[in-house]
């Protein structure tokens, strides 16, 4: 059966948990939430983030793709309009070479632990690229990690390899840690869209 995506919502919630609590609530109980948050908002623990992250996605302020193999989610890229995701890594170098804000971030992935080392994170990059079209399209900015030719722990790895941007079209803008890159590139509105705004 070949791989599907569906968006994060609250239909798809409860498979989207229901991986998240296989995995003791991801790097201790994070529940994707990390990148949301604001000032004063860390240290909350599981159970709170989880009720956070589901309140952003009812509330349709929460976005990622999720690829599903039949009826079990088995991992997803997350992204958000800029101001949904204000929390990256490595903040301070990046606002001293910010020109402009992107319209999009791609800020996460996560891949069932029986799937990794398979390209779900592909899969998912690819859908999560052709939802931010459908959903109107622009600049998209990611930050991944340059490990190549190296092995490191997937802890390291959750913001996506460069060489799997690079290959899904996106290009270096500068450099903000050791191995961390900002990448980014355009995704064109959806003829979807387009043809919907027409009518």
């Amino acid at each position: 059966m070949p791989l599907t995506s569906k968006p994060l919502s609250m239909e798809t919630w409860p498979e989207f948990a229901r991986l998240v609590d296989k995995h003791n609530g991801i790097f201790g109980g994070c529940w994707c939430i990390s990148f949301h948050l604001t000032g004063g908002e860390e240290q909350r623990g599981a159970s709170a983030y989880r009720a956070m992250k589901q309140k952003l996605v009812r509330e349709g302020r929460a976005h990622a793709a999720l690829v599903f193999d039949g009826p079990d989610a088995i991992g997803w890229c997350q992204f958000g309009p800029t101001g949904e995701l204000p929390n990256i890594r490595s903040r301070k170098s990046y606002e001293e070479g910010l020109g402009y804000l992107p319209d999009w971030r791609i800020t996460c992935f996560f891949i069932d632990r029986e799937r990794r080392g398979g390209g779900i994170a592909t899969v998912a990059l690819r859908e999560a690229l052709r939802e931010i079209g459908r959903l109107g399209g622009g600049t998209v900015e990611a930050y991944p990690e340059d490990y190549t030719g190296q092995r490191t722990s997937n802890s390291f790895l959750c913001s996506g390899t460069l060489s799997m941007f690079e290959k899904a079209g996106f290009k270096r803008d500068r450099k903000i840690a050791m191995r961390r890159w900002v990448v980014n590139r355009i995704v064109p509105r959806s003829r979807a869209k387009r043809a919907a705004n027409r009518s």
